[in-house]
């Protein structure tokens, strides 16, 4: 695992407002090197609300990703709800990091879910696991397929949404054009999910683990692939006021400060058009 602030598992960073929402890829829009990136649904709220380049959400991305959490082989946990003032390992401002949230306050008082900071890549959260420095981690695939094949249990898992976030530089027909591109890349993939595995693998194989797995390791049905789509507005509203009520965003933002509704709504209703 790399030792870094942004790669390692930082136990006593407990307070996701003490990390920047715009590590990693997204950092670039704000540098000014990038007009278009995409992220989770939920950070990219916050990314929004923190933004100097007035990077907003444009629409839904086309992979639903899948998240879990998981424990080592070893762990005498077994259900969401012995997690109770265990420590799980999360990317703050990261997908996981708000699904984990999510899927544990169904079973927890929000008192008593503990998470920590950890890297944006599901790998080094997977080795720190491991190595026995948390309870619990989140990770997405293909380190679902690695902790299953190594003994490791699941949880709990759920599905969440990402999005495109943009500056005014990505125009209706630029982002319709995108989109058209990545609804072929959906056509494709769904047709060969076993493919889709591999790419997967192939992506993470410099992690030697990784490239011991096979198609055959996969649950299949964990990668979902759908034409990219507005991002509907009650949704965008339940998920907001989920946000601010565990300080995860400030209160008082309207929907265009979030999303550049009109880039979205056109966007869209140029691609459907052609279809």
């Amino acid at each position: 695992m790399v030792a870094s602030a942004e790669l390692s598992t930082r136990l006593d960073v407990q307070d996701w407002n003490q990390v920047a929402s715009n590590r990693g890829h997204a950092a670039e829009l704000d540098n000014n090197q990038a007009d278009l990136y995409w992220g989770c649904e939920w950070g990219n709220y916050r990314r929004a609300q923190d933004t100097t380049h007035d990077g907003r959400q444009i629409g839904r991305r086309a992979i639903v990703t899948c998240g879990a959490v998981i424990v080592p082989p070893w762990s005498d946990i077994y259900t969401p709800q012995q997690l109770a003032n265990r420590l799980v390992a999360v990317p703050f401002h990261a997908g996981t990091h708000y699904l984990t949230i999510q899927m544990l306050e169904g079973f927890l008082p929000k008192e008593l879910i503990k998470v920590c900071d950890a890297s944006g890549a599901a790998g080094p959260r997977y080795h720190s696991l491991m190595k026995g420095e948390v309870d619990a981690c989140s990770v997405t695939e293909p380190y679902i397929a690695l902790a299953e094949k190594n003994g490791c249990r699941v949880i709990c898992q759920a599905f969440y949404h990402g999005t495109d976030v943009a500056t005014d530089a990505v125009d209706v027909e630029t982002y319709a054009a995108i989109n058209r591109a990545v609804s072929k890349a959906v056509e494709f993939l769904n047709a060969d999910k076993r493919g889709a595995a591999q790419m997967f693998i192939d992506w993470h194989k410099s992690d030697s683990e990784i490239e011991s797995l096979t198609p055959d390791d996969f649950n299949l049905s964990r990668l979902v692939f759908t034409d990219p789509s507005p991002i509907p507005e009650d949704e965008l509203k339940r998920t907001y006021d989920w946000m601010v009520s565990w300080d995860m965003i400030d209160s008082g933002h309207n929907t265009d400060d979030l999303v550049r509704t009109n880039v979205q709504e056109q966007a869209h209703h140029l691609v459907s058009k052609h279809q």
